[in-house]
């Protein structure tokens, strides 16, 4: 999945209010953030396939440490740990521990049988990436609702806080849809290059959108 991972990062909001949007996203999208680097580095491997799903021209072939369930709950509990300690927040250290395995069921739904239960271990995954209609309509009804949950709970402090926001789902729904339906990248270079870009730039603006975005009264009266 894409944008079905900012879905359940916003979403995240409503049950973690003192969470920041970017560190959410971070922890919804930890798998994705990770994997790029180590594509990148030879650690894991992606081949470019046209038709290996009818989806998506990429065949992962090999991303262990950064995709399965084992790791990304290892994973999730550093990240929910670490947060804890630094913030005090203990329930939004069960978030994002939770948003970090949350990358695993998602791709399990949406991949085919490629995802792992552990390094060297067995692979799972449901395929509904070989119905291209099913896959956009899921993704963008889970979308759909996490920014209505995100936008339920929080508001702009001025202009620039509910502007850039939806400016933000504007560029995540065009990301999709141009991914979903272009050419494939001309290798392998350029697409763990774009991903580390775009991942960059996507936190970047997620941030300006937290720093302008405020709590709504009944929530901020709940803490």
């Amino acid at each position: 999945m894409f944008i079905g991972h900012f879905a359940v990062g916003m979403a995240g909001k409503r049950v973690a209010p003192k969470v920041s949007l970017p560190v959410l996203f971070v922890a919804a999208q930890f798998a994705d953030i990770l994997w790029p680097f180590l594509v990148a580095t030879g650690v894991e491997t992606v081949r470019i396939a046209p038709g290996d799903t009818k989806f998506t021209p990429l065949e992962f072939v090999s991303y262990p440490w950064s995709h399965s369930l084992l790791m990304l709950i290892v994973w999730g509990i550093v990240l929910g740990i670490g947060y804890r300690a630094y913030t005090g927040d203990g329930r939004g250290g069960f978030v994002i521990g939770a948003l970090v395995v949350s990358h695993w069921v998602l791709d399990w739904i949406s991949h085919r049988a490629d995802m792992p239960l552990y390094p060297g271990g067995a692979k799972y995954g449901l395929g509904l990436w070989n119905n291209p209609t099913a896959t956009m309509a899921v993704e963008i009804v889970m979308f759909a609702i996490g920014v209505a949950i995100y936008e339920g709970t929080t508001k702009g402090k001025d202009k620039k806080g509910q502007y850039a926001f939806w400016l933000m789902v504007f560029l995540l729904l065009l990301a999709y849809t141009a991914s979903s339906g272009g050419p494939p990248p001309p290798s392998v270079k350029v697409l763990w290059m774009v991903s580390i870009v775009g991942i960059g730039l996507g936190l970047l603006l997620s941030a300006y959108v937290d720093r302008h975005r405020t709590l709504e009264d009944s929530v901020a009266a709940g803490l």
